[in-house]
């Protein structure tokens, strides 16, 4: 059999019955929060310092990056619509070109990930501060967490330049946003936070950060899905995500994100789709290992058991429950496990081959979990 033995098969620091020792160092940008809250734009950026701000946006979004421009008035140096996942190096250098000709000293991304995403591969270079906008439940405002694509080869890394100084969450903004996408980035969110409070560098802070951003989530999504424009619902979940990505900012993460970016990089599986999809799973495969986490989760989400209560809230919402359903060839399980297993991420469940396949045929499949009751 073949086998990866972490080497703490307990319970992860903050995450047991007895708290330990841990170490906590947050990095948390300054937040706004509120409907209308975009309103207060222009204060903001007097409170950083800036003059010229250049907005970032998608092409599809430039709607919204023209708002922000008649919002700050003559403070807008242009607007940059350019954003593409992944942040391909060639975008990052003419946005940072033309951050430069514009002699802009802030950027203003409005968007999801990949907009967040351009502004820091921009910081990364130029220390340019970032007001970030969320309009999705992605997190990545909350971290220091970079990432470009370069030759066809994503590359991440950590640096404190890029995290965004200041983020305006304003629940309006996210109206519009699909149902669907909506539902499937909240649960990608919620991967984030259940994955803190078994990770290797938990600490209790972050846990409280993680169950309550799971609450606040598993309470606002079922609403928003019955009636997308409440406002009300939108606000619990974008507040559930900014809990959720901070613990992303803050600990690490285990199997989960391990599968998902095999699955996405080598398959090209949708993101946020992925994670909702192999998430009851990963926690079904954790379950024995880390009960106090698993207890915090199920408290969260107000079931008894965390890897079906996730399973059942994906599957009550109309997302996705299949790895099948996103365009996956059951022969590709073999070969993903196989690339899984090489310098895998701490997990507080060793890793085993049967117990992967498993796991990803099940997640194949889109069965209900059956949590493990013991490690082999």
């Amino acid at each position: 059999m073949q086998q990866v033995s972490n080497s703490a098969t307990r319970s992860a620091p903050g995450v047991g019955a007895d708290i330990g020792s841990f170490v906590c160092a947050p990095q948390i940008p300054r937040v706004v929060f509120g409907a209308g809250a975009i309103g207060n734009i222009e204060r903001e950026i007097d409170l950083l310092g800036a003059r010229r701000v250049l907005i970032l946006c998608t092409p599809e979004q430039r709607g919204s990056a023209e708002l922000v421009a008649r919002t700050v008035g003559t403070r807008s140096a242009g607007i940059f619509d350019g954003a593409v996942m992944h942040v391909p190096i060639e975008v990052a250098r003419d946005a940072r070109a033309k951050a430069a000709a514009l002699e802009a000293d802030c950027a203003i991304a409005i968007g999801g990930g990949s907009t967040i995403g351009l502004g820091k591969a921009i910081a990364l270079e130029s220390s340019l501060p970032i007001l970030a906008i969320p309009t999705t439940y992605a997190g990545s405002e909350m971290t220091s967490i970079y990432g470009i694509t370069e030759g066809g080869v994503k590359k991440t890394g950590r640096d404190a330049r890029v995290l965004p100084r200041t983020v305006i969450y304003d629940p309006q903004l996210t109206v519009s946003l699909p149902v669907g996408l909506s539902v499937t980035s909240a649960i990608n969110a919620m991967a984030h936070a259940a994955e803190g409070l078994y990770a290797q560098d938990a600490n209790p802070l972050a846990s409280i950060w993680a169950e309550e951003g799971l609450r606040a989530l598993a309470s606002g999504l079922p609403r928003m899905v019955r009636q997308p424009d409440d406002v009300a619902a939108r606000s619990d979940c974008l507040y559930g995500a900014w809990m959720c990505g901070l613990v992303l900012g803050n600990v690490g993460v285990g199997l989960h994100h391990k599968l998902c970016h095999t699955l996405g990089g080598s398959l090209n599986l949708p993101h946020a789709e992925t994670h909702t999809v192999v998430l009851p799973h990963a926690l079904a495969y954790n379950a024995a290992a880390a009960p106090e986490a698993m207890r915090r989760i199920a408290r969260a989400l107000g079931c008894t058991d965390a890897a079906q209560g996730m399973f059942d809230l994906a599957q009550s919402l109309g997302a996705p429950t299949s790895l099948r359903e996103l365009g996956m060839q059951e022969s590709q399980i073999g070969p993903c496990v196989e690339i899984a297993m090489r310098n895998p991420y701490w997990n507080p469940a060793r890793l085993t081959t049967p117990r992967l396949l498993q796991l990803l045929d099940a997640a194949y499949h889109g069965r209900r979990p059956v949590p493990a009751r013991e490690e082999c």
